[in-house]
Formats: structure tokens, sequence, C-alpha cells
């Protein structure tokens, strides 16, 4: 999927139902096309359904997209980090954009949306695993806060070949 992007206005608001297919579109690329998802098949329009099922977007679970010119060019969530009730204040953030979306401060809008979503609730800290390399993303992650306090060596594979991944740390809440 290609979007020709104008130099309009971004809306950063909640992902809805409706948003799904867009969502799914944007995501897919990412399967087929990049490293950064360990996912080999594209997901189905279904199992985004399922997946958007997770989401309350009034806790701590959120989906924001991101909107220019009535078109959906980017998501970030704030999803359950593991399953153990431990974890609880704790969130695995992601963020996709498409393709003509990256490098127009679309993930920074959608960030800050979802971080200041995030502001007064039960929760301790967010992270992130980056496949490696992915300079965009650390960039952006480290523009929010998080460091890196981990890197996997050869943790997933892709493509024929191994490929590492950084994992980052971003404190939220009260210290």
């Amino acid at each position: 999927m290609r979007l020709q992007l104008s130099n309009g206005k971004i809306t950063v608001r909640p992902a809805t139902e409706q948003d799904l297919g867009p969502i799914n579109d944007v995501y897919n690329r990412y399967v087929l096309e990049t490293h950064f998802t360990f996912d080999i098949e594209p997901m189905t329009l279904d199992a985004r359904r399922e997946w958007f099922e997770h989401y309350d977007n009034s806790g701590r679970y959120r989906v924001f997209v991101g909107v220019s010119d009535g078109a959906v060019v980017g998501y970030a969530s704030s999803s359950r980090f593991r399953s153990k009730p431990g974890y609880e204040t704790s969130v695995e953030t992601s963020i996709y954009l498409a393709p003509d979306a990256v490098g127009r401060g679309i993930g920074t809008k959608l960030y800050e949306e979802l971080f200041k979503s995030l502001e007064g609730k039960d929760l301790h800290r967010a992270y992130a695993g980056i496949a490696l390399p992915n300079q965009a993303s650390i960039a952006l992650h480290e523009r929010f806060g998080f460091k890196r306090v981990a890197h996997f060596t050869e943790q997933g594979r892709k493509f024929d070949r191994y490929w590492d991944v950084g994992w980052y740390e971003k404190p939220l809440g009260a210290a």
C-alpha cells in the first residue's frame, strides 16, 4: 500500500473498528517487506479483530491512529507486556507507519498522544523490542526517554537469516 501524503494536518485519535483494515494494511507491509516484525505471514482481518479486542482505549492498553487526508497512515499501541499478574504495571509499545509517513513527525505525534493518555494510570514501565538494525525506531524511542537495557543476539529468524533485538525501557508514572 502506497499513500501519497499531502502536507495536510495529521490527526491522532483512538483507533476504532473501522480502522482495522488500514491498520492491517500498514502492518502487513512490514510483515512482507521488513525484518521489523517476526511475523512471516500477513495478518488476516479476523486475526486483527481478535487483536483489537485486547484494547479498551481507557486503561493501560490503547491503540491510536494517525490520519492524514482521511487515511490512516500509522498507529501506535500499548499492550500487555507479559500475561503473569506481576507484570500488570508494564506495557509493551509498538508503532508502525505507512512508507510515505516515515520521517514526517507522525511517529512523534502518535507516541506523544499514547504516552499522554497513559499518564495517571497504574503503570511503572514501558518496553519496546526493536529488531536490529532499525535506526529510525531507535531514535524515536530514545527521543521519548527509552534506554536500551538488553541486546539479544539472533533472537528471531526471518528471510533466511537471524536478527538481533534491542530491548528498550522507559519509566512511567511517579518515580
